[in-house]
Order: structure tokens, then C-alpha cells, then sequence
């Protein structure tokens, strides 16, 4: 287990309630998100968490993958797809780099606060084209937090800490760059929380 999965798994049981806080943002990503699906779709949740988006998707689309990298998170997840008889949504303990997960495969791409905890960033943009039909859609919500001086600061020292995981200080200009670079279009794109200046960004495979 490397320590990005063990931090998640550590605070799995309290993620809910760290993000009800933000529960207006999370409202409208699902809002804004459900006008790109049809029921046709199938839709790929990466770094799912404990559910809060896919099971709240589940009903649009025709079926949800759901990924992430914490087997805690995980867990709570498929309770809350079980307490609400929700069947087409299938939980896996996984990456986008299972090879279980076929090239031009998917209809949409979800990634919600995940870019900015990786690495590499265009290596999973890239395999997130390879995963997507062509024309389809990546939807994303990720803080850019390069933008924000003072914040990102302070994460850099938290994350030295062991607070929080290492996070990537991005710059929104950066950002929208690499998805062009890794073959995306931007379709839709805006800020939703300028405190962390979260942004909503919505990008078709080219």
C-alpha cells in the first residue's frame, strides 16, 4: 500500500463529513454534469470515493464504473449503492491503468478532485483518451490552487506534514494546456469556488 491509498483509507469513514461542507459545489457539478449524459451511456468514475456523484448519476446513464484506490472508500460506497437498490453501478478497487478497461470503450469520463493529486497528470489524461470514443466527453472538477499564492503555501507545508496528500499547486492555463495537449477540446469551462478556485471543465476527445 503506498501512502497516497493509505491516507484516503485512513480518513474514508470521515469523508462524507469533510465534504458535506462543500455540498452546494458537489449539487452543482451533479447538476451541470447530468446535462452531458444519456441513458445510453457507459460512464467511468475516476477516484470515485465514497460514492457521492455515482450513486447520484446512476439513474441517468445506463452503467457506472466506479474506481478508486482506497478499498475503505470503496466499501462505503457499494453500502450506499446497496441501501438504495442501485444496480448499474459496478465498484471496483482499481486504476484507469486496468487493462480490464478497453481502449474506446467509454462514453464518459468523470474525474472529480483527482487531477491535482497526481503525479503524472498527462499520462492519465492520455489513457483517459485511449479509454473514450471518439467525440465523448471527459468531465472534470479539480482546484487549481497555483492561482492562489498564500493557499498553496500553506498545502505544501500540510502535505509535509502528512495532513494532507501531496497536491499538484496548478495553474488553470496549465491545466486546460496539458488537456490540449493530450488531444481534448475544451467545451465548457468554470469556476466554482474562487476561494479554491475550483474549476468545472468539460472536454470532448478529439
Amino acid at each position: 500500500m503506498n501512502s497516497s491509498e493509505h491516507f484516503w483509507d485512513q480518513i474514508a469513514s470521515k469523508y462524507d463529513q469533510i465534504e458535506n461542507k462543500d455540498e452546494q459545489i458537489y449539487n452543482t457539478i451533479i447538476k451541470r454534469t447530468k446535462t452531458h449524459l444519456k441513458a445510453s451511456d457507459t460512464v467511468l468514475d475516476y477516484g470515485c470515493g465514497t460514492g457521492l456523484i455515482s450513486t447520484e448519476l446512476a439513474e441517468y446513464v445506463k452503467e457506472i464504473h466506479a474506481i478508486d484506490i482506497s478499498s475503505n472508500m470503496i466499501e462505503i460506497a457499494e453500502k450506499k449503492a446497496k441501501k438504495r437498490n442501485i444496480a448499474n453501478i459496478h465498484y471496483s478497487h482499481s486504476t484507469i491503468f486496468d487493462k480490464k478497461y478497453k481502449e474506446g470503450s467509454l462514453d464518459v469520463i468523470l474525474v472529480f478532485h483527482v487531477l491535482h493529486l497526481l503525479e503524472e497528470e498527462h499520462i492519465a489524461l492520455q489513457r483517459m483518451n485511449d479509454m473514450l470514443k471518439s467525440d465523448e466527453f471527459l468531465i472534470t472538477a479539480t482546484p487549481c490552487m497555483g492561482e492562489k499564492i498564500l493557499l498553496k503555501n500553506l498545502l505544501f507545508f500540510a502535505a509535509k506534514v502528512g495532513l494532507v496528500p501531496n497536491i499538484r499547486p496548478f495553474k488553470i492555463r496549465n491545466l486546460v494546456n496539458t488537456m490540449k495537449q493530450e488531444n481534448f477540446s475544451i467545451v465548457e469551462m468554470d469556476c466554482l469556488k474562487n476561494s479554491s478556485q475550483e474549476y468545472f471543465i468539460v472536454a470532448r476527445k478529439i
